[in-house]
Parts: structure tokens; C-alpha cells; sequence
């Protein structure tokens, strides 16, 4: 943009201000803050054009000092470089827990795929999770008559609904705080020693292929540990793996 255009921006602004307020003093207009206001957002490549007016330019630091415009602007930015750095070191943060998450689901469906019995299967997730995932507590719960010892847990429906009906309601995957009754019905009866006087948290996911076959849930005496925008992706994975798994080993053993 040329030096004449600049200066009929400015006169322009000048006689807008005049305008407004009423005075003829086009002097000063062209020095009120309105006027140069206006020029600048009209003529934003004006101090890349005239770089020497920078360092006239001071703006107030918090300390009460004075700075020139050119450090205001690399304090700015060295401000969002440290914070991009964060935002940086967060995202691979996450992306390294993410590949943790995915060897270890992966060797997991390796073992479910290996089994050869619902006690297999039922033993390879427990254990997984306990050891390689590192939680509290795993349980699988299948629906069906327990009348007959097995190997693994084998609960009614109708048990399942009274004790935990509104984990079971939606029929998805559920994580979140529990009340003690609860979580002592979920992780209570798997061999656990642990005497639940409170509640925790859990994550929890239906076996569901049109009807309800059971449910795997992972579990933490930490009431914070699971909540309720946590993603349950990969437990939602191991649970389509074992949903298909089952009709094939039913019978196969205890």
C-alpha cells in the first residue's frame, strides 16, 4: 500500500472523528486514540512498512516498567511456545500411554484366542488384568443357572439385575463410581480377600449380542479411578473378542 494511500486513510479517519465529535480540529483528530485506532485496523502491514516506529512504541509491563513493542511481542511469544511445548509434551504423554494400552490388549487377545475353555478364557482375562494391565480387581460374569460348580462365575440374570441393574441398563459400556453394594457384587465372589467397607470405581461392559450373556468389569478401590468420561475403547474391544469366543467354548470345559 503507498505512502499517499496511508495518509488518506488517516485524513479519512480524521474527518470520521471530526465528524463525531463535533470539531473542525483536524489536528487533533488525526492525535486521538480512535483515529489511529481506526488506521491501524485499516492499514494492518503499516508497522511492517515502518519498522523503525517500533521501538517508539512502549507498552506498560506488569512490573510498572516500560517496554518496547518488539519485546512485548517476543514475550508474547515465547509465552506460546512454552505453552505449545506443554500441549506438545501432553498429546506424546498420552500417545505413549496409548501404545502401552494397545501391546497390552493385543497380547491379551492373543491369550483369549489361545483358550480352548471358558475357564481358559475366564483365567486369561482375570490374570491379564490383575498382572499386565496392573488393576485391583477383573472379573467376567457369565448369566445362566449356577446350580453346577465351575470353574469360572456363572450368576442368573435375574441376581445381576437386582444387585446391579442400572450398570446393566443401557446395555454399553458403563465407568464411573460404585456404592459398596455394587462393587461387592462384582469383584466380591472372585476370589477376593479384600473386605469392601466402602465403594470404588469400575468400569463395566455388557457381553451382549442381542441378549445378555454376562459382563466383564475392571475395578478400583479408588473412587476416581474410573469415571465417567474415561474411554472404554479397548475394553470394549476385549469384550467383542470374547463375545465371539463364547459360543464355541460353551461345553468345552470347566
Amino acid at each position: 500500500m503507498s505512502v499517499g494511500k496511508d495518509k488518506a486513510s488517516a485524513a479519512s479517519a480524521a474527518r470520521e472523528t471530526s465528524r463525531v465529535t463535533g470539531t473542525d480540529d483536524t489536528a487533533s483528530a488525526l492525535l486521538s486514540d480512535d483515529a489511529v485506532r481506526e488506521f491501524l485496523k485499516n492499514n494492518g502491514d503499516f508497522l511492517q512498512r515502518n519498522p523503525d516506529l517500533l521501538d517508539h512504541l512502549h507498552v506498560s509491563h506488569a512490573s510498572g516498567s516500560a517496554v518496547s513493542l518488539v519485546e512485548k511481542q517476543v514475550s508474547v511469544l515465547r509465552e506460546r511456545n512454552v505453552d505449545i511445548r506443554h500441549r506438545l509434551n501432553d498429546l506424546t504423554a498420552h500417545a505413549r500411554d496409548n501404545d502401552k494400552l494397545f501391546e497390552q490388549t493385543r497380547a491379551l487377545v492373543i491369550e483369549l484366542l489361545e483358550a480352548n475353555s471358558v475357564t481358559e478364557l475366564y483365567r486369561a482375562f482375570s490374570e491379564s488384568m490383575r498382572t499386565g494391565f496392573e488393576l485391583e480387581f477383573a472379573t467376567m460374569i457369565l448369566f445362566g443357572d449356577n446350580t453346577e460348580e465351575k470353574n469360572y462365575r456363572v450368576e442368573t440374570a435375574e441376581l445381576a439385575q437386582a444387585n446391579i441393574g442400572a450398570l446393566l441398563s443401557g446395555q454399553k459400556a458403563v465407568c464411573g463410581a460404585l456404592r459398596r453394594e455394587e462393587f461387592s457384587y462384582l469383584f466380591a465372589k472372585d476370589g477376593n480377600t479384600h473386605k469392601f467397607h466402602q465403594g470404588g470405581s469400575a468400569a463395566v461392559v455388557p457381553l451382549n449380542d442381542g441378549a445378555q450373556l454376562g459382563l466383564i468389569a475392571i475395578g478400583s478401590s479408588n473412587a476416581n479411578r474410573f469415571t465417567s468420561d474415561m474411554g472404554t475403547l479397548f475394553l470394549s474391544h476385549i469384550a467383542d473378542v470374547i463375545l465371539r469366543l463364547l459360543p464355541r467354548m460353551t461345553g468345552a470345559g470347566s
